[in-house]
């Protein structure tokens, strides 16, 4: 492929891609010692739909927003899909929340008490409902369950009981619904995480069938774990269903895309263009925290490392490098994707936005747009959303 045509095909694909904001970015978060409250912080679901409609706004590839249960509990969600969808936006992936209840000490489907077990599953049922009336696609998943101590609980029992839950679940779904099983190295439980890895969340999306994938959160791994490995295995089995982006340093640290390694991040979406998943379904989704910075235009920093790190992965000349690999050319291969991660793609992106109607510098844009003065102003009384809320 010539080098215009290229840059044509990326273009079209940048232009297709759409990344998913999640609501409870916009609210306010912490570290485990304290969470710290900004000014115009949202108030209500629909407020976070509204500063989610700015970022789409600057942005142009940002249609759809992921709901927390209950964080995000309303009356009437089909009242709230409308909302959205006058704003520009979609509701999307319908986030479930078994881990901040006092009867989940001991964890939630995999608790050794049928009582407890029966109430989360509950939740995830209910779950299933709301994405019936917002016209959700995914049901995600992620549990804290786990043991902190040897002898605690029975591994394989624990298993079982999380595999009961999630049979129940998926035999809840409607045909065009999929349930996207995360999993989390650690964190709450330190001995045992009932989903610590990859293979555990595929295993069981294995023996369940096509409608139950793997998310990957790019902050859910050991330092030095080889990501890009675990996408091109999923893609390959046709079991990745969806990412949960953020960066870290040390552990889960729900820091902004690219912030801590965008070679990383670069290297991941080689995998997903190479293997056929730009077009394969796959929920490109944020999961960040912004504990010390302004939400909006972190959320938008974000997304524009999303879209960079995608541009440079559709710029890789696969021809040359399939024959450096052929001829067993290590540098040479290693050339060709240096050569793609080091183009200044800047520009390239700035000119999909435009086309997009979008704008070329989207944080420049929401600064000069007074939105950020303006609900500061406006948002005045109330409870901020936050964890929890």
């Amino acid at each position: 492929m010539s080098g215009q045509s290229a840059v044509s095909a990326a273009k079209a694909a940048l232009k297709s891609q759409a990344i998913e904001l999640p609501s409870w970015a916009f609210g306010n978060s912490g570290t485990r010692f304290k969470v710290f409250a900004q000014p115009g912080v949202p108030r209500s679901p629909e407020e976070k739909l509204a500063d989610a409609a700015r970022v789409h706004a600057h942005t142009g590839v940002a249609p759809t927003v992921a709901l927390h249960i209950p964080w995000d509990r309303v009356d009437d969600y089909a009242t709230l899909a409308a909302y959205a969808g006058d704003l520009g936006l979609r509701l999307g992936a319908i986030n479930s929340n078994v881990f901040q209840d006092d009867d989940y000490k001991l964890g939630s489907v995999a608790h050794p008490d049928a009582a407890v077990r029966r109430k989360a599953l509950g939740h995830l049922l209910e779950c299933v409902d709301i994405m019936d009336a917002t016209g959700s696609r995914d049901l995600k998943l992620w549990f804290a369950d786990g043991t902190n101590y040897p002898g605690q609980d029975d591994i394989s029992a624990r298993q079982g009981r999380l595999a009961e839950a999630l049979s129940a679940v998926y035999e809840r779904l409607g045909d065009d619904q999929r349930m996207l099983l995360e999993y989390k190295l650690f964190e709450p439980a330190f001995y045992a995480t009932d989903v610590p890895d990859w293979g555990t969340a595929y295993a069981h999306c294995l023996r369940l069938g096509p409608k139950a994938q793997v998310v990957v959160d790019t902050g859910h791994h050991a330092p030095g774990t080889n990501i890009e490995f675990i996408v091109a295995m999923l893609l390959r089995e046709g079991k990745l269903g969806g990412f949960d982006f953020n960066s870290r340093f040390y552990a889960d640290d729900d820091l902004m895309v690219g912030a801590a390694d965008p070679f990383q991040l670069f290297r991941i979406m080689y995998e997903v263009v190479h293997g056929g998943g730009l077009d394969a379904g796959i929920a490109f989704m944020l999961d960040q925290c912004h504990n010390i910075e302004e939400k909006i235009p972190a959320i938008i920093r974000s997304v524009m490392n999303v879209q960079e790190a995608t541009a440079k992965a559709l710029l890789v000349d696969g021809d040359a490098l399939a024959r450096a690999q052929q001829e067993g050319d290590v540098l040479g291969a290693n050339a060709v994707l240096m050569d793609a991660y080091n183009t200044d793609v800047r520009p390239l992106v700035a000119e999909v936005r435009d086309e997009l109607g979008a704008d070329a510098d989207p944080v420049a844009a929401y600064r000069s747009s007074g939105y950020g003065q303006k609900i500061v102003a406006d948002r005045v009384g109330g409870t901020q959303a936050g964890w929890g809320a």
